[in-house]
């Protein structure tokens, strides 16, 4: 039975964030000794990056993430409160380990940094902080997931710079854009993905299964609690004879469209909802939102519905993450045996 956390409240939080951070990952830390390697978790958002890296047997030794109410649901989950705003820690706070993953804010950079004459073009920048604890700790991989508009962010210039100071640091980068509807999920997420290793290690993003699965599978019946009220529909939604919005039933084939953090808004032009509940129309449930994301059923949502919304609009499809996590894992291992071997040899 999975372990749900409950010592501390939100209100805990509020008043002794430091202190549960600083108590909650000393505990953590001695449960991670004996794993088979070390990570760390910036921008956490509710630990889906983590949910899939310790399903590859990774302990994750340190964690941040500025808001409260994710922080809320991710000591919820995995017993941890993560510490606050990543710019004032300093790197030397931060464990050794392995691997560090992100799933960082895009911001625009260069231009200005180098005019004010920073070291870093990246100055000043979420980025910044990842590029000081990579060159600060040695990590010897790094993972970053992004929104698939970093690719042309700002004309392009995010990502080389990006792909420029992680290249001077040492890592050798591969990238990719990858889709959860092509991995299992009913759900079309395009998303960004750059692994990064020191050494030279083979490496192959996964191969997606390709096999489509449907969103009429996944939705519940007979909801209650989540309707979108006659008034609303009459009003707002349906103003229109114009196919907007997207309605889905338990008859609907392949995935649904992206799941935005402000989907408890009722966007008729971007939003997808259910034929279902008191009205008729509702919105997804916990659960449905859980099965888009990749998300175990017994995940704990402790906070409200508008916040587990902007929660699960906010995180990682674990499926997807967990095939990459595999394929990093599998190409170290390879790697440390071949090196292993070698050593061998010269040393008889």
């Amino acid at each position: 039975m999975k372990s749900v956390y409950i010592e501390y409240g939100l209100k805990d939080l509020r008043n002794r964030h430091s202190e549960l951070a600083v108590l909650t990952h000393q505990k953590e830390q001695e449960g991670s000794k004996n794993k088979s390697f070390k990570f760390i978790d910036l921008f956490a958002g509710i630990g889906g990056i983590r949910k899939a890296f310790e399903a590859q047997g990774g302990g994750c030794v340190f964690s941040s993430e500025l808001d409260i109410y994710a922080q809320y649901t991710y000591y919820s989950n995995y017993g941890v409160v993560p510490f606050g705003d990543i710019t004032q820690i300093q790197e030397d706070e931060i464990p050794n380990h392995g691997i560090l993953c992100a799933g960082f804010p895009c911001q625009p950079f260069s231009h200005i940094g180098k005019r004010e004459g920073f070291e870093h073009p990246t100055q000043g920048t979420m980025f910044h902080d990842i590029l000081r604890i990579l060159e600060h700790k040695k990590t010897r991989v790094v993972f970053l997931e992004n929104v698939l508009g970093l690719v042309h962010h700002d004309k392009g210039q995010t990502l080389a710079i990006i792909l420029d100071e992680l290249t001077n640091l040492g890592y050798k980068c591969h990238t990719t854009i990858l889709n959860s509807s092509d991995f299992r999920v009913p759900q079309n997420r395009q998303r960004f993905y750059l692994v990064g290793f020191l050494d030279d290690i083979d490496f192959s993003f996964p191969e997606p299964p390709g096999q489509k699965v449907n969103i009429g599978d996944y939705l519940e019946s007979n909801v209650s609690g989540f309707s979108i009220s006659k008034h609303l529909q009459k009003s707002y939604l349906f103003k229109k004879d114009d196919g907007r919005p997207n309605l889905i039933d338990k008859n609907t084939k392949g995935p649904i469209k992206t799941l935005v953090s402000t989907y408890h808004k009722i966007q008729r032009l971007t939003g997808t909802f259910v034929r279902d509940g008191e009205t008729g129309l509702r919105l997804l449930t916990t659960n449905e939102c859980k099965s888009v994301m990749g998300f175990p059923e017994d995940f704990v949502i402790p906070v409200s519905r508008t916040q587990m919304y902007r929660q699960m609009g906010n995180s990682v499809v674990i499926s997807v993450i967990e095939a990459i996590a595999k394929e990093i894992v599998s190409s170290m291992e390879l790697f440390d045996e071949g090196s292993s071997k070698v050593n061998q040899k010269y040393s008889n």
